[in-house]
């Protein structure tokens, strides 16, 4: 069987391109390029590099990523050190018939809760069976930090707010994800994310993101992400000291480019959604606390809200979609070509008439 080294060599010659032409055309070194080819995993500073422009190399070539990262993975797994313990030879235990005894007895367990299930499930006038539910519904109370839950059908989300704790019933969660709230059923929709007034005064209370829900089995429920949204009386956490004045830059635009997102007469806290569509080691910095840093691979999603400002370091910039919600507005932000490590500032600054624009800064 070929290596994937010598696939996707193959293939680029294939098609008549040198190294020079894919490192311009995907913004990867020739040095990378050549580790790829020559299943060299030196030249990379970790795994999850080199699986992420294995992954690109792959799918830039029109070589099946799947199974080119299935032979990375089989010949890391043969290339890995045999554990010691393989190669004893263990004597037989005369706790055996206590093992074989427990395990008959965990199966016989397992069968009589499968019988008790399938009595208590019923089917409806129509004949379709119904599960009966097991466990019942959860409560959760949202608090200033990101929550995060697979939730189901009656579950309870407790929501603070300035009148008192509000309650809100998980309705629905077959095709799209349903809240019932004092002010009637709100529903966000799979991948859609949503800034839900629950409380009817006309503003944002609850920014809702459903990254997975069924569309022919509700009982398996709604993956959800939720985030309280800050209100006008949360504007005093802002660090005027922190906001950059950009009349006294040192750092030109020319030098680092910058893209307005919002103006206003203001700055107001601001949250980034980063939507992961392949492998990325990410790493993120929110205001002027420590860093995070994790590897994360499609269909999962970073929630950021920053007073001042977010650095993020993408090891692909391509697999990142960013969206930047700011004072009930969103803009949808793409930054970086497949392959390209990158730094992006998303902050506050000041001009010298005192306006403040959220601008996205690529730096060195």
């Amino acid at each position: 069987m070929e290596s994937y080294g010598t696939i996707l060599k193959r293939s680029r010659e294939e098609k008549n391109i040198d190294r020079d032409t894919v490192a311009r055309e995907t913004s990867m070194t020739v040095e990378c390029i050549r580790g790829l080819e020559e299943e060299d995993t030196s030249v990379f500073p970790g795994e999850p590099y080199m699986v992420g422009f294995l992954r690109n190399y792959a799918e830039y070539l029109g070589v099946n990523p799947d199974t080119v990262m299935a032979l990375y993975r089989s010949k890391a797994i043969q290339e890995s050190p045999v554990p010691d313990g393989l190669f004893v030879k263990h004597k037989s235990s005369r706790f055996l018939p206590i093992v074989i005894g427990a395990a008959i007895f965990a199966v016989a367990a397992a069968a009589l809760v499968i019988l008790i299930i399938s009595k208590s499930s019923h089917a409806n006038k129509n004949g379709s069976v119904v599960v009966a539910q097991d466990m019942g519904s959860k409560t959760y109370e949202l608090t200033d930090k990101p929550f995060e839950k697979r939730l189901f059908r009656g579950d309870k989300i407790v929501y603070p707010s300035e009148k008192g704790k509000i309650i809100l019933t998980v309705s629905d969660t077959l095709t799209s994800f349903g809240l019932d709230t004092p002010v009637g059923t709100l529903r966000t929709d799979l991948a859609e994310e949503a800034e839900l007034d629950v409380d009817g005064d006309a503003k944002g209370d609850i920014i809702v993101y459903v990254s997975d829900i069924s569309s022919t089995e509700a009982n398996r429920g709604a993956e959800v992400r939720m985030l309280v949204r800050r209100k006008d009386s949360d504007m005093l956490a802002i660090d005027e000291n922190a906001i950059e004045d950009v009349s006294q830059n040192s750092l030109s635009p020319q030098r680092h480019p910058q893209t307005v997102i919002f103006e206003d007469n203001r700055a107001y806290p601001f949250t980034v959604n980063a939507s992961f569509r392949g492998p990325c080691e990410f790493r993120y910095r929110v205001d002027r606390k420590r860093s995070s840093e994790n590897y994360f691979t499609n269909g999962e999603v970073v929630m950021m809200t920053a007073n001042n400002g977010v650095r993020v370091w993408m090891s692909n910039g391509n697999t990142v979609k960013f969206t930047v919600i700011a004072d009930t507005k969103s803009y949808d932000l793409e930054i970086g070509k497949a392959g390209q490590v990158l730094v992006e500032d998303i902050k506050w600054v000041r001009d010298s008439e005192g306006k403040y624009r959220l601008v996205v800064v690529e730096l060195d």
